[in-house]
């Protein structure tokens, strides 16, 4: 199988924001501390909500698509937007929001899996989407980490 060139770049582009924001996380200047845990904790729940979006478009356009699929596409956005809940309290954050974000994002490829299986994706979407997700998903904990409680 082959990944078409234009999904595989940006793809992969994709991870320079969440590498460049986790850097300047991981260098301690604190002066650009906040920015770059805000913009970390930001893309991280961005890209999970594309994700949701991604899976809603393929499964649209298939009859074939079971039904747990539509409710899976929308658990993204609904936990991308709960992981805002102890920023906007002033609760510990960003720690624990990026942890969630980071492991929804590597959890995120059984529903990838699923589709794959099912027949909804192209035939090259698992080689894309499976270091993709455990790139950014791998980031994102290590911003979780560096950020700490």
């Amino acid at each position: 199988m082959h990944i078409p060139s234009t999904p595989r770049i940006l793809g992969l582009l994709g991870l320079l924001p969440q590498l460049i924001a986790v850097l300047l996380i991981a260098a301690g200047d604190m002066e650009w501390r906040f920015a770059a845990l805000a913009m970390a904790y930001f893309y991280a729940a961005t890209i999970l909500s594309f994700l949701g979006g991604l899976w809603w478009g393929l499964i649209a356009k298939d009859d074939r698509a079971p039904g747990w699929i539509y409710a899976a596409a929308v658990v993204p956005q609904l936990l991308a937007f709960a992981s805002a809940w102890p920023w906007a309290i002033g609760a510990a954050w960003p720690g624990p929001s990026m942890t969630v974000l980071g492991i929804a994002l590597i959890a995120s490829l059984t529903v990838d899996r699923r589709l794959a299986r099912l027949g909804l994706t192209p035939s090259w979407w698992l080689m894309l989407r499976t270091p993709l997700s455990i790139g950014l998903g791998g980031l994102t904990l290590i911003g979780a980490w560096l950020a700490g409680p």
